[in-house]
């Protein structure tokens, strides 16, 4: 009997561990230009190089630490020199978010939170950013309307 147990513990923790080996390797983003479709997995995504932005924000408490791609290196990678980005949550909540907003030290893609990845339930896969406390121009209504959570997919539109 005690084999058993432990034989079911042992096959349980495997699938286990199986399970979390192909969520590192499941699509967190969808992106479409040009009538292409290319996807990423977290590890692609973060191969593009992550930047950190310590900020505030209106949804949390204190200052947070974020690590993710920034939307100006997105752009580049794509080669998106203007246009809107129609970013689409996991609910098909979409924004606008204008290319020019992809500059230098902007906005990023954030994939972690305070050193955790975000779960959907906190505001993951990915959540776009802005250093809100860096320019008091990323702190107005319409930059806070951009900065879209559980963000799965964007389509660049001319």
């Amino acid at each position: 009997m005690f084999t058993r147990i432990q034989t079911f513990i042992v096959a349980f923790g495997l699938v286990l561990g199986l399970g979390t080996s192909a969520q590192a390797t499941d699509t967190v983003l969808t992106l479409t230009y040009n009538g292409q479709t290319q996807t990423f997995d977290r590890p692609t995504l973060e191969a593009l190089g992550t930047e950190t932005v310590e900020t505030t924000t209106i949804w949390t408490e204190g200052t947070q630490v974020f690590e993710g791609v920034s939307l100006a290196r997105l752009a580049q990678e794509i080669g998106a020199e203007d246009g809107r980005l129609l970013a689409t949550a996991i609910n098909d909540y979409t924004v606008e978010i204008p290319v020019s907003d992809a500059v230098e030290n902007g906005p990023i893609l954030a994939i972690t939170m305070n050193g955790e990845e975000m779960s959907v339930r906190d505001k993951g896969p990915l959540w776009v950013i802005y250093p809100y406390d860096a320019n008091a121009d990323y702190r107005t209504e319409v930059i806070y309307s951009r900065s879209i959570w559980q963000l799965d997919r964007i389509e660049v539109v001319q």
